[in-house]
């Protein structure tokens, strides 16, 4: 059975679907990057799950294995009663089998509005090139490159998310409030495209 989160600090009773990142190759090889300007070098969840939730490794590492071994039957798919969810608060899209049944979980709960936030844009390229994306799943380009702002998010993707340094002049629309409180990232067609937050 899935593990579903609770949200803590700024996602705050904004509840999510997480996997293991330690264990996933796409963000291990991120994490261990040479270049200076990649922000996962600087990773949250690697960080955190090496330290204070080591604890959460068991759970996230059976979601992981749930979510990208094989599809989930449709009578086993959870339902979630929220307005807003986020699929991967830590974690990052394994497989396309992965995305698939999160795809499906989104198809199986369409009162509730879904953001995944993912850098596997050739996933999300193959997968929805041969697929519909549900209304209610909005698709947020994680870019990798801090202090380098995507304007336009790439194909099938409803916005880029993008890092820039403390220092920036760049203006910021993501600024460490709750997101429960801001919301631009849950809203569908509100006209914004691109979300920029300072590297903490």
């Amino acid at each position: 059975m899935l593990k579903i989160s609770t949200g803590s600090g700024k996602l705050k009773n904004i509840r999510s679907l997480n996997t293991n990142t330690l264990t996933n190759p796409f963000c291990q090889k991120m994490v261990n990057s040479t270049s200076p300007d990649v922000i996962c070098v600087k990773c949250y969840s690697d960080r955190m799950l090496r330290t204070m939730r080591k604890n959460c490794v068991p759970a996230w590492q059976m979601n992981s294995d749930i979510l990208s071994g094989g599809l989930i039957p449709d009578h086993m798919l959870p339902t979630i009663l929220d307005a807003f969810f986020r699929f991967s608060s830590h974690g990052e899209l394994i497989n396309a089998t992965h995305l698939e049944n999160l795809h499906n979980i989104t198809l199986h709960n369409p009162h509730c509005t879904f953001a995944l936030w993912t850098k596997r844009r050739d996933l999300v390229r193959k997968f929805y090139a041969q697929n519909m994306k549900p209304a209610n799943l909005i698709l947020i380009y994680s870019n990798p490159r801090v202090d380098a702002v995507l304007d336009s998010p790439p194909e099938f993707f409803d916005r880029t998310f993008n890092n820039v340094s403390p220092d920036s002049t760049t203006e910021q629309n993501c600024t460490g409030q709750q997101c429960q409180d801001c919301l631009i990232c849950y809203t569908p067609n509100n006209g914004i495209s691109t979300i920029i937050e300072a590297v903490k």
